[in-house]
């Protein structure tokens, strides 16, 4: 490139877009599947966002017929890898169904892996919780196999995520053919980390999921606290922590996303001592016990498991969210241009506060903000 014409576009000779990468969600809180075609067209509508350098899908309700067992996807990144991991598969699990991951040839995908999906159930009782033994499986395959990662394990959903824009990794695994209920989207800008298979978003844990736009500056904290706790993280990107310590504190420890947030994302202590009462004891209680959890640095974050999705931002909210509803749908997004491109008539959006969640629940009318939001208008 021209030296002018570089000092023309990049004058302060700034190598990072930091304040890239787009996410978005939609969820029919009725439970009503729908396909990944809106969920496709609002990200490649923020294309501009990634670099092609990752971009993936997670889908919920999208294997009803093997609904009640776990779906682990795969990827082999050399040959012989498959051979050492399936030994380990049909010791511990029985196995239904093991297939490839049905692709499309011709997607503008680099790089690909060989990519198969098994559907499982845990065939040993030795005390644990069946999650906490897929967790633990999940931990040790991923950290002890180099060339085999399990990229998603939960129920009945899936993840599917690759290095190229999100439009053509959608068309790379044929999200066309599939249904579900909740569709969480991601388009990669990586800026310190490597721009590889395992390391797109979303990142998941037996059915959380988490896409990320931001930095978590406080990774190892974050990371060194987890592996007390059994997680380790092998997919050199700093979102990988969100989604573990969701599954900690939300699954493990039976905290609702209004108190999870006083984890992630909490008020500044100045805040927390001008109030009063059993919330703010709560409050300094949770702040102390999970201080190596909270998230330092700018984030937007969309969460998703089971029956719920959820938006949650920093607390000065130095990344962008915002929020909408048109009957039982609720979407987020990190543009409301996305939003309107697959729903143009809304009955509400908003911009949520900074570190307040707005959750989506199956069943409910009404997304749930722990505080009231603010920039609320009719539509």
């Amino acid at each position: 490139m021209r030296q002018d014409v570089l000092r023309r576009n990049n004058p302060y000779n700034d190598d990072k877009v930091i304040a890239a990468c787009s996410i978005f969600g939609a969820m029919d809180r009725s439970g009503k599947r729908m396909s990944a075609h809106d969920t496709v067209r609002a990200i490649a509508n923020m294309h501009e966002r990634s670099n092609g350098l990752g971009g993936g899908f997670a889908g919920y309700g999208i294997y009803p017929e093997h609904a009640d067992r776990y779906a682990l996807h795969v990827m082999y990144l050399a040959p012989g890898a498959r051979e050492e991991l399936e030994c380990r598969l049909a010791r511990d699990f029985d196995i239904a169904l093991a297939e490839p991951i049905p692709t499309r040839s011709g997607a503008k995908v680099w790089n690909q892996p060989e990519l198969w999906r098994y559907f499982v159930l845990p065939v040993a009782d030795n005390g644990l919780s069946p999650d906490d033994y897929m967790m633990g499986h999940v931990m040790r395959i991923n950290s002890t196999l180099e060339d085999a990662f399990i990229f998603s394990s939960g129920k009945n959903m899936g993840v599917f995520k690759g290095v190229g824009y999100p439009e053509a990794v959608a068309d790379f695994f044929r999200l066309d053919e599939y249904q579900g209920y909740i569709w969480v989207a991601h388009g990669r800008f990586p800026t310190n980390t490597p721009g590889w298979w395992g390391g797109a978003h979303p990142f998941n844990l037996l059915d959380w999921t988490v896409v990320h736009n931001g930095e978590i500056s406080s990774y190892d904290t974050n990371r060194r606290f987890l592996e007390m706790y059994g997680y380790s993280c092998t997919m050199m990107t700093d979102t990988e922590v969100v989604a573990y310590a969701v599954d900690l504190l939300m699954r493990r420890h039976g905290l609702p996303i209004e108190l999870v947030k006083e984890v992630l994302a909490p008020r500044f202590w100045q805040e927390i001592d001008r109030e009063h009462g059993p919330l703010a004891d709560a409050k300094r209680v949770l702040r102390q016990v999970y201080s190596e959890l909270l998230l330092n640095g700018p984030f937007t974050v969309i969460i998703a498991h089971n029956g719920e999705m959820i938006g949650l931002t920093d607390r000065i909210r130095l990344r962008p969210l915002t929020a909408a509803t048109r009957g039982e749908m609720l979407y987020l997004s990190s543009e409301e241009s996305a939003i309107r491109l697959v729903s143009p008539q809304l009955d509400r959006a908003w911009i949520p506060d900074g570190g307040e969640p707005v959750v989506g629940r199956l069943g409910s009318t009404e997304p749930v903000a722990a505080q009231p939001v603010v920039s609320a208008r009719k539509t």
